[in-house]
């Protein structure tokens, strides 16, 4: 089906690699594919950046000063978008949280580069995240004027046209390498990157089923949030007239402990994988959501038994750092 995507500004290095982890499916028994949206920059590492193409490019279209997002404390988005917004010219302003709406001790991973572009912080607790985070950005953006707002993850309907645009990316390296990926595997944790591949396989019907692996909240939390992305999105944009052609899986048995929280046995597994393949994921998303593909292998569930699988690598390194002394080196 024919497209026509809006506006975005080139802030990623794509198209990101795709090739076959050969070893992890040796001694999984799987046949795994990556797809390296790690790979989309340096500082601007991550699935985010896709996203940041569309709502950077609605920001410069309304001469936007200040760009005003929010996130956790090594929020993988928030320094994204900081350093978009620098280097566009714009100003960034993030509202970030911290168990006590304080700064933190130390600044390392993410929040170190969010510090070293010159951001505005705004620190606030987990209580305020959750019921006034709109409300806080809504009232910074009225008191500097020329504010655009940016919602959590860049998951909205113009966030999601990056992961749209990845489908048919992903199809015609797909095509190329002589192989029909039956899945694409990811992390989830704001729905944004769930909702594009999901209307992406709808819109190019690309035959590549979403499976994602929630980090936080749960099935129904997620079924809710990525069906209103997808509902604005066909409102917005088109392409697809039934939002429920959009069609996904969500796991959300891999949480762990919570939200950016590591057990011993998910850090061993990062070190399984950075050794077996020489690729590196990140505690808070990647990390858990291969940890569950592995699983749900073993188990023998969600993905049928020999379907290739490609997993989409959504980045954040830079959270690897804040958790060095957890590894136990």
């Amino acid at each position: 089906m024919a497209f026509e995507f809006p506006d975005r500004v080139p802030l990623a290095r794509i198209p990101t690699p795709l090739h076959r982890l050969d070893r992890l499916s040796k001694a999984w028994g799987a046949n795994l594919w990556i797809k390296r949206d790690d790979l989309t920059g340096a500082a601007l590492s991550g699935n985010k950046i896709r996203k940041l193409e569309y709502e950077m490019a609605e920001a410069m279209r309304v001469k936007a000063k200040f760009v005003i997002t929010c996130g956790g404390v090594q929020s993988n988005h928030a320094r994204a978008t900081a350093i978009a917004a620098r280097q566009l010219g714009i100003e960034p302003h993030l509202v970030l949280r911290t168990p006590d709406g304080k700064p933190p001790t130390e600044w390392d991973g993410n929040l170190l580069l969010d510090r070293l572009v010159g951001a505005e912080i705004t620190w606030i607790t987990p209580e305020q995240y959750r019921n006034e985070r709109g409300a806080i950005m809504a009232g910074i953006a009225n008191r500097l004027g020329a504010a655009f707002v940016i919602p959590e993850g860049a998951s909205d309907a113009r966030g999601a046209l990056g992961y749209v645009a990845a489908v048919k990316e992903l199809a015609e390296q797909s095509k190329a390498a002589g192989v029909d990926f039956a899945y694409v595997a990811h992390a989830c944790g704001s729905g944004g990157t769930s909702a594009g591949l999901a209307i992406g396989n709808a819109i190019f019907d690309a035959g590549m089923f979403p499976v994602a692996f929630a980090v936080c909240d749960d099935e129904s939390y997620f079924k809710n949030v990525i069906g209103g992305i997808v509902k604005e999105f066909a409102a917005t944009f088109g392409g697809i007239t039934d939002p429920a052609a959009a069609k996904l899986s969500i796991v959300d048995r891999y949480k762990g402990v919570g939200y950016a929280q590591s057990t011993a046995e998910e850090l061993a597994f990062i070190r399984e994988v950075a050794t077996a393949e020489g690729i590196l994921l990140d505690p808070v998303y990647s990390g858990k959501a291969m940890f569950g593909v592995k699983q749900e292998l073993a188990a023998a569930k969600t993905f049928r038994r020999g379907a290739p699988i490609c997993f989409l690598h959504t980045g954040g390194i830079y959270g690897l750092f804040p958790k060095r002394f957890e590894f136990g080196f």
